[in-house]
This record gives structure tokens, sequence and C-alpha cells, in this order.
């Protein structure tokens, strides 16, 4: 990979294709935490569907307990914050972990954040429909298809986002409507709430033009998973897969709360 412009800060570029999105996190959460060095992570894919949550997120008010244990899919509780998608080969991941030093402009607040990437993704997607940044989220007019979560540490941050290049109806079903959502929602479910990315962009075209709009800000050195330096010194580990015997103890309680509710 080409470097064009002298003196810009170094970023490390890979590249994966259909890794699992529990390993992706942990990468990113163990790069975010002991290198020092600025990443850039696109994964083109996870093998299988997943429900990802945020930190402080609560299945029992989350997700569907019933189907997400019956269809065995996994729950995965991340190291950042942000609401909960439902991933799988359909959704492109693009994660980008910076050193504070190293984008001075942006300060290390949710909203700064939020806005350079914001201005990034502009340039990805110029020309094409009615891109914005509406409150925490990407979308094409008012329809969501890019989510976002970030982790801000004294010196570093990492902000990824989970791009719907496509979505099957049926796992978004395993989704509850969050108490939270964005003003701009309206109170719509899911499949009118959100879009689908192929409609407007081509897969490997979104690729391309994301790395391209990385590289006006620093020089770009690709490597390859297996070059990643894995002699990191120890680090919280807070990513996690949630066992099933949790979510049957979850709903367990939360069955058991709704009656004691129903009886009163």
């Amino acid at each position: 990979m080409s470097v064009k412009r002298v003196g810009l800060p170094l970023m490390n570029v890979v590249k994966l294709r259909g890794t699992p999105i529990l390993q992706q996190l942990l990468l990113e959460e163990r790069l975010l935490r002991s290198s020092s060095a600025n990443w850039c992570i696109v994964n083109d894919g996870t093998n299988l569907p997943n429900i990802v949550m945020g930190l402080s997120g609560k299945p029992c008010e989350l997700v569907e307990l019933e189907p997400v244990i019956r269809d065995r899919v996994p729950v995965i509780k991340r190291f950042t914050g942000g609401g909960t998608v439902v991933v799988d080969e359909n959704t492109l991941f693009v994660s980008l972990i910076c050193n504070r030093n190293d984008v001075p402009d942006v300060q290390p607040y949710p909203r700064s954040v939020m806005a350079w990437s914001g201005s990034l993704y502009s340039q990805v997607f110029n020309g094409i429909s009615d891109f914005q940044l509406r409150e925490n989220d990407y979308v094409f007019g008012d329809r969501k298809f890019g989510g976002n979560a970030q982790s801000i540490t004294r010196n570093r941050w990492i902000h990824h986002t989970s791009f719907l290049w496509d979505y099957s109806e049926s796992n978004m079903a395993y989704l509850k409507l969050p108490s939270r959502v964005p003003q701009y929602r309206l109170e719509r479910d899911h499949t009118d709430f959100v879009c689908r990315m192929k409609d407007y962009i081509e897969r490997a075209g979104f690729i391309e033009k994301t790395i391209k709009a990385v590289g006006t800000q620093f020089m770009l050195k690709e490597l390859s998973f297996d070059e990643i330096d894995d002699s990191c010194r120890e680090h919280l580990e807070t990513t996690r897969l949630l066992t099933l015997d949790e979510l049957k103890e979850t709903l367990a309680k939360t069955t058991q709360n709704e009656s004691i509710a129903q009886a009163v």
C-alpha cells in the first residue's frame, strides 16, 4: 500500500473476511488496551449470526430471550458502549483505534469522535443519496444503515461501526425495541427504521473508499492477521460470550417477575 503524504501518523490496516465477531472484538480490545499503534480493522462479514450488546446492555431488555435460546443464537457483551445489533455474513465492520495525540483535532469525548467519523465517512459516501450522521447513527435520509460504538481511555480511543450491507428480517426479530431510541426513529420498528447499504454502494467499493478516506489522514501500512504482534502486555478483558445458562436464568427471572406483576 503506497504512502502519498509525508509527515502523517502511521496506521496499520488489517483486512479480514468472515472472521468471527467475538474473535474480532477480543482483538480490538487487546489492541486498544495494550498496543501503542493506530489500527484500522475491516472485517467483511462474520461467519454466523450473533447478537452483540453494549457493555451495560441487559439481555432481558434488549433481546427476545425465548427465540434466542431456542435457536441457540450467540449473545456477546462487547467492551464498548452503544446499542444492540444482530450481525451476520452481510454485516461489514470497520474499527478505528487511534492515539489521542495522532488526531489532535479530536477531543477524547464521544461527540467529538462521532463528528470526526462523520466527516471521514462523508468522503466515502460523497454523492451517494442523502448521507448524514444523525445522533449516533449513519443514515441515508431517515433510514439507518450504520451503528456506532466507542470506548475512550486516557490516551487512546476506538470507534467501531457495523454497517448493514444486507439484513435478514427474521434475525431482526430477535431484538426488542429498546427503551431509549434516537428521536428520529419515531417509534418505527426495526425493518422500517433501517435500510440495506447494498442498494446504494458496491460492497468492494465501500471497503476501498473507506481505506482511501482513512489514508487522507494517516500513512497506511497493511498487515495480515498473522502479522499482528501477539506479545501485548496483560490487559483488562471485558468482551465475553454470555452462556446459555445465563440466558436461561435471565429468562426464568423475567418470567417470574412478569407473573408477580400480573398477580398484583
